[in-house]
């Protein structure tokens, strides 16, 4: 089944002339003729032509003319618009079939697997970035089997069959599912609530359950532009219980430039690997005897980690916080209070009997500060109250899941929460969007993706305070002067929040930042101050994380850098290369000098010169000090960057005064 996958976007430029993303759902929408506008409102109704949003066109619906009959008022209000840009026809189908592309592949590729494997079964099938995959379950495939696949697929998008949507009820959808013995997609029609289930033909030849949208033919495919990427295995519904399944990646573009493109770029993203340079590197690893999701900081990855660390915790005393250190474990009956073992139970791990009571993982790290929080009563005077911990949470995670740093279970979160009044939220976000500022800078992290999310249709919490705070978010946004997107109804239950995507060096997006507030976990622990009429009130919590999971970040700051990190950050600044073993111990006194002012050095001999300095750079080592007979007779290093070649010859002084103002002030030697 091709399932719906990510929303498409389109570029719709707004009459003040900046660009905006405007999502669009995967749902036809028949009846409209060319010339005509697609559009949505912000209930999901369809709406008159003009206003912002919209809804993705499927080619293979019968169409069936233009809209007409417009209410009057509505004819008034459109002309009230009119000076608005409008997307027409073929602009929507153009970028229709620019993001669908993949899914219309998804089918071919199917329909070619069942062509040279007819006992394969078929499974799910979306799109996703920048391709598509589908699952099957059948006998283990090889690269030469790709070959075949790919060249049937040739085959099929040369033939140009029609690609039909159709719509049937329930009971036939199971009639001919049963029919063609295909027991997965049963199981998927078991899952479909809507009706009527829709179906997608490619020509008369094959079938799957589908909601859309795609072009019209398989001629529409330019099939040069198509690559079957790779194979992996994966279990059904991400089970570990259930069948080990074929996986077939793929990507789909508009043209060869397009996809050679992609290629380069995917290249570039395999070169930057976070679990291979971290092998190389000798950073991180994940022993399997251990268990799989948990991390083993190695020496060269620890001094980073520490470097994290106490970089994060000055930073954050420096705006007024207190650290807290806080358990691991705690009763059950606090994750019963906290509401994680009525909502979040199947990603817990099993409790422990400990005397007669009950011990969980933490899941999270809020409960305990709230805990902190209640340990003595609180005025209004006391306002605001900023706490903040490296907590490692543990997370149940099914091991197909895993990924390298990225997805773990065990991990260790840079939270904090903020005890604060109705008349703080802003300023008290304000001051949270600075400090995360400030930090990401450090990193290298200068490019944001900002979305507010506001209140969901079930809530809880008055809408007056709901409104304050979503205010006092978007208020704090615009003070800083960021853009940001509006996501409607995409809050917590509990409060709208602030998510911030990080842009790495290839321009893939990360999530890390998030600013929560939180109207739920006040009112579970009760928590309390007393205001100016001695009356029992409740405070405002806020939830922030500005790096996320320590270990998810590393792997994002390795990526970043293709391991090459700037001089403050590296696990060994400087690496002091003697020209022979006679000037051996001249080289271990200056490292006894660099390690004595904090410098990160380390001497490394028994091999010639050169391919010392090929080791030096092959281990990404900013800095090397040869030192040979004339440097141990002046008492100086000659200084070879990893990037700016030789930089001559200084003395020991003046080589520790460089590295260490380089390292103050996160600038290269």
């Amino acid at each position: 089944m091709a399932g719906k996958g990510e929303p498409c976007q389109l570029g719709v430029r707004p009459a003040r002339g900046r660009w905006r993303g405007i999502e669009l759902t995967g749902l036809a929408l028949a009846g409209l003729g060319r010339g005509s506008t697609l559009i949505k409102s912000s209930e999901g109704e369809p709406r008159r032509p003009g206003l912002e949003g919209g809804y993705c066109l499927d080619l293979a619906s019968p169409r069936q003319g233009p809209v007409t009959g417009w209410r009057k008022k509505e004819e008034k209000e459109k002309r009230k618009i009119k000076k608005r840009k409008i997307l027409k026809y073929e602009n929507i189908i153009k970028s229709c079939q620019c993001q669908h592309r993949s899914g219309h592949c998804a089918h071919v590729m199917a329909m070619a697997v069942q062509k040279l494997f007819p006992d394969a079964k078929v499974m799910i099938g979306p799109w996703i970035d920048n391709g598509f995959y589908y699952d099957f379950d059948m006998e283990p495939l090889t690269d030469k089997d790709l070959k075949r696949i790919k060249k049937e697929m040739d085959r099929i998008i040369g033939k140009n069959l029609p690609l039909v949507r159709e719509e049937v009820s329930r009971d036939e959808a199971q009639r001919r599912i049963t029919a063609m013995n295909e027991p997965y997609k049963m199981e998927i029609l078991e899952s479909i609530k809507e009706e009527p289930i829709t179906i997608y033909h490619i020509g008369n030849e094959w079938w799957d359950l589908c909601a859309g949208p795609h072009v019209e033919s398989t001629g529409n495919i330019n099939r040069k532009a198509v690559e079957l990427e790779s194979l992996a295995g994966a279990y059904w519904r991400g089970d570990e219980k259930r069948q080990m399944l074929q996986r077939i990646y793929g990507t789909a573009w508009e043209n060869e430039e397009q996809l050679k493109a992609y290629l380069h770029f995917k290249e570039e993203a395999k070169r930057r690997d976070h679990r291979r340079i971290g092998q190389d590197l000798d950073l991180f690893s994940i022993q399997e005897e251990a268990g799989g999701g948990l991390v083993f900081w190695h020496p060269k990855g620890a001094i980073i980690r520490h470097i994290i660390d106490d970089s994060w915790k000055r930073i954050h005393m420096e705006h007024g916080y207190d650290l807290l250190y806080t358990p691991h474990v705690a009763r059950a009956h606090l994750w019963k209070t906290s509401g994680h073992l009525d909502f979040y139970k199947e990603n817990m791990y099993d409790q422990m009997n400990i005397e007669n009571d009950l011990y969980q993982l933490r899941p999270m790290n809020c409960p305990y500060h709230i805990l902190v929080y209640k340990r003595k009563l609180h005025s209004y005077r006391d306002f605001p109250i900023r706490v903040a911990e490296l907590g490692t949470m543990y997370i149940y995670e099914l091991s197909g899941n895993l990924h390298g740093l990225f997805r773990v279970r065990g991990f260790t979160q840079d939270d904090a929460h903020i005890f604060c009044l109705e008349d703080q939220i802003r300023g008290e976000i304000r001051g949270v969007l600075d400090l995360t500022e400030r930090i990401l800078l450090q990193f290298g992290f200068s490019k944001y993706e900002v979305n507010l999310s506001t209140r969901p249709e079930k809530a809880v919490g008055d809408d007056d305070i709901w409104d304050k705070a979503t205010t006092a978010l978007r208020e704090a946004l615009d003070d800083k002067g960021w853009s940001y997107q509006i996501d409607e109804g995409g809050g917590a239950f509990y409060g709208p929040k602030i998510d911030l995507k990080i842009q790495d060096a290839l321009g893939r997006k990360w999530q890390c930042s998030t600013i929560q507030v939180d109207f739920n976990l006040p009112q579970r622990f009760d928590i309390t101050y007393v205001d100016s009429n001695l009356e029992k009130k409740r405070p405002i919590m806020i939830h922030r994380a500005v790096l996320g999971s320590l270990e998810r970040f590393f792997g994002v700051l390795i990526e970043h850098y293709a391991g090459d990190f700037p001089l403050w950050l590296s696990p060994i600044q400087a690496r002091i290369l003697p020209v022979t073993d006679n000037q051996l111990d001249f080289c271990n006194e200056v490292t006894r000098k660099l390690k004595k002012n904090e410098v990160r050095a380390e001497v490394c001999h028994g091999e010639r010169l050169p391919k010392l300095i090929r080791n030096a750079e092959k281990q990404k080592i900013p800095l090397m000090a040869v030192v040979g007979p004339k440097e141990v007779e002046t008492g100086t290093v000659t200084v070879r960057s990893r990037f700016g070649g030789e930089l001559g010859s200084i003395t020991i002084d003046d080589f520790i005064y460089r590295i260490t103002k380089a390292s103050e002030n996160r600038t290269s030697f």
